[in-house]
């Protein structure tokens, strides 16, 4: 493990449109800052400037909310055409309550609201609109990590990450959404404690840690820093995505 870390937020960074090339606003990016990608580098993106430029974007006038979503709009009080939007990317309702609705979403995450997102998505002419997620965040990750390999000359991660909620934990922290480079999950069993005792449980979120230190730096609201160089990390198992990180539901004792 790394005696020790720096981050960096790269600055300068425009608000990301859709279609915009990510690898060269990074580019541009870093050498604002004066980096250039080493071996054992990552690079944390928030999910809004992923989403944005793939085009993630729903607008809410076009929505014709089902008799399911009118329904559960009722008990949560939020808008059906916004519900819908939340239902059409999960697969099924964990909770609903007044102002909240937790759900699964097709790629497997518990989450509120299916990590639609109303926050920092500018209307335009007037028009209510909602950021999806990506559709496949490794994928994206590893597009992003495959376009920008070249100028490293050694293997570097790139992580997507958002902010969830925990259960029995108020607040938000950052997570791992999507992942390249690098392994989301470092087995450690099998390794020697500090006593000598083998480990027999012990997995490490690898991805989840590097996106919680990143959001320290990228901050929720108006910040304006989604994209952080992490470096002084090294790993030597193999790279794994995201997906990884679900839970089966076999191995799931709350679901």
């Amino acid at each position: 493990m790394a005696a020790s870390l720096s981050l960096h937020a790269l600055p300068g960074l425009p608000m990301v449109r859709p279609g915009d090339d990510l690898a060269a606003l990074i580019e541009a990016g870093l050498d604002r800052a004066g980096f250039s990608l080493e071996p054992g580098d990552v690079l944390v993106l928030a999910q809004k400037i992923v989403s944005k430029a793939e085009g993630r974007i729903v607008e809410i006038p076009t929505v014709v909310a089902s008799a399911e979503a009118i329904e559960l709009a009722q008990t949560v009080q939020k808008d059906p055409r916004v519900v819908q939007v939340i239902l059409d990317q999960a697969v099924r309702v964990v909770r609903a309550r007044p102002n909240l609705l937790i759900v699964e979403h097709k790629r497997g995450w518990v989450m509120a609201n299916a990590g639609i997102d109303h926050s920092n998505v500018g209307a335009q002419d007037g028009t209510e609109r909602v950021l999806l997620l990506p559709e496949d965040p490794d994928a994206s990750a590893e597009r992003l990590r495959a376009r920008l390999a070249p100028s490293v000359g050694g293997p570097f991660g790139v992580v997507i990450s958002d902010s969830f909620g925990r259960a029995w934990r108020r607040g938000t922290a950052g997570i791992a959404i999507g992942a390249a480079g690098l392994p989301a999950l470092v087995d450690l069993r099998g390794n020697p404690d500090l006593f000598g005792r083998i480990l027999e449980v012990s997995i490490s979120g690898f991805a989840d840690e590097i996106a919680a230190a990143a959001s320290l730096i990228q901050g929720q609201g108006a910040e304006g820093q989604p994209v952080v160089l992490v470096r002084g990390l090294s790993w030597s198992q193999p790279a794994m995505g995201v997906a990884q990180l679900v839970r089966p539901p076999q191995e799931d004792l709350f679901r």
